[in-house]
């Protein structure tokens, strides 16, 4: 049995590990096609979005699998309920590349403005989130809670350019009012990599709770706190 289980556990963390390199690419797709404005490229992130939605029906199927089959206890039950919640994570990931890739399909501008481009720091912005869930991924692989634990830290630069975006669309329109609804739709890219970053924090959340069995949900999150 136990030999049985872990199989299935190593065949588990491979479908994992292939939909974290699914929802990496579609956002590294969705934020080059929101830059360049390229309706080819977001295109192929709507398309590949089904992709996202049966590998998460998939792994769903296999973690409620092993659970019925197997009753795994311990760490085993600790790592597919850890797995469970990182595919939801992921999927949502998935949708959130799905709606940037939308707004780049909607937008009538032929260019955004690099000035305002580089005034929202949006494309440090897509860095940083897609660094995030880079490190994230290490953290899980190399079994790392330093690695794990420095992904909240990350997640502030990501919401303090969230917070500044309003004051600098604000102004944008003041200056350029033919601009209005491109802006109003900006803020909604901007929104769906803040809500990225928190779920990859998520996901940094539930690799710790593998490693040191902690759930951290409610707690205050401070770098010292998760190392105690």
């Amino acid at each position: 049995m136990v030999k049985f289980i872990e199989s299935e556990l190593v065949l588990l963390k491979k479908e994992i590990d292939e939909m974290w390199t699914l929802v990496y690419n579609q956002l590294d797709r969705a934020g080059e096609s929101v830059l360049t404005l390229d309706k080819e490229l977001a295109q192929q992130v709507i398309v590949r979005e089904r992709r996202v939605n049966a590998f998460e029906l998939k792994i769903d199927s296999d973690v409620e699998d092993i659970i019925a089959l197997y009753s795994p206890v311990a760490i085993d039950l600790r790592f597919a309920l850890a797995m469970l919640k990182i595919n939801t994570n992921l999927e949502r990931l998935g949708d959130f590349a799905e709606g940037i890739a939308r707004f780049v399909l909607k937008c009538s501008e032929p260019a955004l403005d690099d000035e305002l481009v580089k005034a929202l720091r949006l494309e440090e912005m897509q860095a940083e989130v897609l660094s995030m869930l880079e490190l994230a991924k290490r953290a899980l692989n190399e079994e790392s809670l330093e690695l794990a634990t420095s992904v909240f830290a990350k997640d502030n630069l990501v919401d303090e350019i969230n917070a500044d975006s309003s004051k600098v669309l604000a102004s944008y329109i003041k200056e350029h009012p033919e601009s209005a609804h491109t802006c109003l739709e900006l803020t909604g890219v901007i929104r769906k990599l803040e809500r990225s970053g928190d779920h990859i924090t998520n996901i940094a959340e539930e690799i710790v709770f593998f490693f040191d069995a902690k759930v951290l949900k409610h707690s205050g999150k401070t770098d010292e706190s998760y190392l105690k």
